[in-house]
């Protein structure tokens, strides 16, 4: 276990990190990377594989439909926490029983205010006049799922806070399993938009169930002032950074979708979800460990930049061959399937947000970085940034494009990604390019073979399978003539 004896200067602590807790934070986060990883692989393959069913069984409308209404939760979101379980995550002292009590507390009441928030949004018949009575029971679904999560929110926090991450995995992955699988049936079975709610509030309740089995917490209703202070005093600095954040992309996009036609919408909405599977699967799972063991390196300025510079290199590792793939093989895949040739005009669109993630895929965990270490000014900085060029450039993208423009203005936006590489560098010596150029050329390299044979791949499903065999082969072959060494010089050390 992590000692938690009180250390009083840097230099102690400094040094009652550099034996036995820099040891089991590595262990632990390792263990834990690999546990998110397998995690996040079967779940994102899950929703791969719902994606691809959905997408036969779904038209673009209905897929515009749940985008509406998941914009309006996105929002809301933003309402449910006040910062505070990032402030309990990021808090350097051991929290008390208090601190837990406050939070749980304050995000209950949150919760139910929000179900009476999309109540009357319901009764003033907003989201009927958009998107048909389906709507308003998938918002409704999704209003009630607020309650449940923050009985799950406090039990997450202590098993993040210590860094016991696997026992994470198993809520995650019944939740995931009951909402595709109710999902996939329903729309088999013809029910539409509709089967959204029925697994939107199964997943709420097998999840709540799951986390209260694995870390069991007696529930306490209590505010204390000093302990909300001291959380707001971090957790309004981290909100008004998801804020910004929320204004950039639910905001933004619940503009777009009263704006577009709901089948344009449902275009954009498509090539959006399908394009963010690799960001899951890789940056997601990385941050999930990142941000509760950044914040426990934050003193250790050698030790942060050696564990960022990994995170870079195997991100990148991951999720450059998946996004060039996706974007080399979705024609095809459009032409050799039959139900998804529907989805040819959504084509572009999609490539550009696979091409967009790729630098987001580099600049997210370096903004989670920051928010690590308390240095949230920094990365709010960067989010006005990024928020103000979203909603200028955009608009204009779209005069000049229509609904691909704003893909096209997400992968303009993406390579402002630099940015957030110069803050960090201001807090510790990290080399992003090192860690990044063999996959990058490596990346070239399999676009390449999958362009050439690009009219190849197209005329049947054994030649799609061939062709993304290929291309991979391309990009293993890439590595390990660029970059074996590297390769096995980071794996040894996750080993060591």
């Amino acid at each position: 276990m992590i000692n938690k004896t009180p250390v009083d200067t840097t230099e102690d602590y400094e040094e009652a990190l550099s034996h036995e807790e820099v040891q089991t934070i590595k262990n632990r986060s390792v263990t834990g990377a690999v546990s998110y990883f397998i995690r996040t692989a079967v779940l994102q393959g899950i929703g791969l594989i719902s994606a691809m069913i959905l997408s036969a069984f779904f038209s673009p409308e209905d897929f515009g439909v749940y985008g509406y209404v998941t914009q309006i939760i996105g929002l809301l979101i933003f309402f449910s926490d006040v910062g505070l379980a990032a402030s309990l995550i990021q808090k350097k002292d051991h929290p008390t029983e208090k601190d837990y009590q406050t939070a749980f507390t304050v995000q209950q009441s949150l919760s139910w205010l929000i179900v009476v928030f999309c109540l009357i949004i319901i009764q003033l018949g907003f989201v009927q006049s958009k998107v048909g009575p389906e709507g308003k029971w998938i918002l409704l679904a999704l209003s009630l799922s607020f309650p449940l999560a923050s009985l799950k929110t406090i039990p997450s926090i202590k098993l993040e806070r210590k860094l016991e991450f696997s026992k994470l995995v198993m809520p995650q992955i019944f939740e995931q399993i009951t909402f595709h699988g109710i999902l996939i049936v329903l729309a088999w079975k013809g029910m539409g938009t509709m089967a959204y709610t029925w697994a939107i509030l199964a997943r709420s309740i097998v999840g709540t169930i799951a986390m209260s089995l694995i870390q069991p917490w007696s529930i306490g209703i209590r505010i204390s002032k000093k302990a909300l202070k001291e959380l707001i005093s971090f957790g309004a600095k981290f909100q008004l950074n998801d804020f910004l954040a929320r204004i950039k992309d639910q905001l933004f996009y619940l503009f777009l979708a009263n704006f577009f036609p709901l089948r344009q919408f449902g275009y954009i909405q498509w090539a959006k979800t399908w394009s963010m599977y690799p960001y899951n699967l890789t940056v997601q799972n990385v941050m999930s460990i990142t941000f509760p063991t950044f914040s426990r390196l934050q003193k250790r300025k050698d030790l942060l930049a050696k564990a960022i510079n990994k995170s870079v290199y195997f991100i990148s590792l991951a999720i450059f061959p998946i996004l060039v793939g996706m974007s080399v093989f979705i024609y095809p895949l459009t032409q050799v399937v039959p139900q998804y040739a529907k989805w040819q005009l959504a084509v572009p669109s999609f490539v550009m947000f696979a091409l967009s993630i790729g630098w987001s895929a580099i600049s997210t965990p370096l903004v989670n970085t920051l928010n690590a270490i308390g240095q949230i000014n920094k990365s709010l900085k960067l989010m006005v940034i990024w928020t103000v060029l979203t909603w200028v450039l955009t608009p204009v993208l779209i005069w000049q494009f229509g609904f691909n423009g704003v893909a096209l203005a997400a992968l303009a936006i993406s390579f402002t990604s630099f940015l957030a590489i110069k803050e960090v560098r201001k807090i510790c010596p990290i080399d992003v390019w090192g860690n990044l150029k063999v996959q990058l050329l490596a990346s070239v390299l399999m676009a390449l073979v999958g362009v050439v044979g690009l009219e190849r791949w197209s005329q049947s499903l054994s030649w799609f399978f061939f062709g993304g065999f290929v291309s991979a082969l391309a990009y293993i072959f890439a590595i390990f003539v660029l970059g074996k060494k590297q390769l096995f010089a980071e794996i040894a050390s996750l080993k060591s």
